[in-house]
């Protein structure tokens, strides 16, 4: 059976977007246009971003729905990745926390989209 391996997020601006997610993940897109940017992250991951203004057929939808998450190997490498966000200026809407399933805490794209750094707790 085949699995997801690529996420779609719809924006406002593609080129701001483009930047925002090239200083996040340190990588550049491997195509991009005024509508559409493409990243292959190094998990194999593919995230496009899409001109919400563009997109066909139509989305309501807007930033917050969904979120992004990113594991990270201990609870220090997710306050280390809290600490650069925060220097980054990206909006920190729960800061580091311990919740049932482990370390985490919650950032917002420049669309609201919700990005969340993890660190699982013990199973």
């Amino acid at each position: 059976m085949s699995h997801p391996d690529f996420i779609l997020l719809y924006v406002d601006h593609v080129q701001t977007s483009a930047r925002f997610y090239s200083r996040l993940f340190d990588c550049l897109p491997v195509e991009s246009s005024d509508d559409f940017a493409l990243f292959i992250l190094k998990s194999g991951l593919k995230l496009g971003l899409w001109t919400r203004q563009a997109v066909e057929p139509t989305a309501q939808l807007t930033g917050g729905g969904s979120e992004l998450v990113i594991q990270e190997a201990g609870n220090a490498a997710v306050d280390a990745c809290h600490s650069r966000w925060q220097a980054l200026g990206l909006a920190i809407l729960q800061a580091p926390v311990q919740m049932d399933f482990g370390y985490t805490f919650v950032a917002l794209d420049p669309d609201n989209h919700r990005l969340r750094v993890y660190c699982p707790g013990a199973v």
